[in-house]
């Protein structure tokens, strides 16, 4: 094993560390701004540990380079070999691969989202269909400490049927000094203040504009359908039903760290 050879040999394996290095460096920040989730727990470990790797091989390679003087051997006798190495195909080439990276993340998030999606729906149907009973309880509203405490054991119930079972809430709408207000009532919260006065502002749901428009929509108007969104590993599913007049909204959330992808 002569001189030559680990010329090129080291910088073969610098070069292609420091690709490497620069595709999970560009990965990496797409994965935090976005909050894409991909892979499940084991790729996603393992893709954080690869870095690791990737600075070990640099790190060999540096030795190697310091310890043979690989320098000055690479601008002797490797001139040809750096100049066949960057050549245009070579570049365009390395450079086509982020789009594709940026591709296959994106469409691994979605595809977790759409997952995650029919999941929540899967869930509320069963509330519905399986559970009538219950949710038929739940559409008779009345702020009373009766129909609070109710819906929170039949919540609970629900809950219990089936451990990966997301959160869930029912959402219905009151009023408050004839000011029209969405509350929201969930399995663990019950509030009573020490003076034992329920009070709806206790129980509002805080909202965001585009979320009071859909919620008057089903509320106010005929509006039936379900909407689903999804942000940095949060999922939400707003779900109505409806009996005669009376209309509640199921909205089951769930969060998850990593995505689908793997196994």
């Amino acid at each position: 094993m002569n001189n030559k050879f680990l010329v090129k040999l080291s910088n073969l394996i610098g070069s292609i560390s420091i690709i490497l290095l620069v595709y999970w460096v560009f990965t990496f920040i797409l994965i935090e701004i976005f909050g894409l989730k991909v892979f499940r727990e084991n790729l996603t470990s393992t893709f954080y540990l690869s870095i690791l790797g990737i600075l070990a091989l640099m790190l060999g390679a540096l030795i190697i380079n310091i310890m043979f003087n690989m320098t000055r051997i690479a601008q002797k006798h490797n001139a040809d070999v750096e100049q066949n190495f960057v050549n245009k195909k070579i570049i365009w080439t390395l450079l086509a691969i982020f789009p594709l990276i940026t591709i296959l993340l994106f469409s691994g998030d979605y595809f977790t989202s759409v997952r995650k999606k029919n999941m929540l729906i899967q869930s509320a149907d069963s509330v519905v269909k399986l559970n009538e009973n219950i949710s038929d309880q739940l559409l008779n509203y009345q702020f009373d400490e009766n129909y609070i405490q109710k819906t929170k054991k039949n919540l609970e119930l629900l809950s219990a049927t089936d451990k990966n079972f997301p959160s869930i809430a029912v959402i219905v709408k009151d009023s408050i000094d004839d000011s029209p207000v969405f509350l929201g009532f969930k399995k663990d919260y019950y509030y009573l203040p020490k003076d034992s006065v329920l009070r709806k502002v206790d129980y509002i749901r805080k909202t965001t504009e585009d979320e009071r428009k859909y919620l008057h929509s089903v509320f106010d108007g005929n509006n039936f359908g379900i909407r689903y969104s999804s942000y940095n590993g949060n999922y939400e599913l707003f779900y109505p039903y409806q009996k005669g007049n009376k209309k509640i909204i199921f909205y089951l959330s769930d969060y998850q760290n990593y995505g689908k992808v793997g196994s």
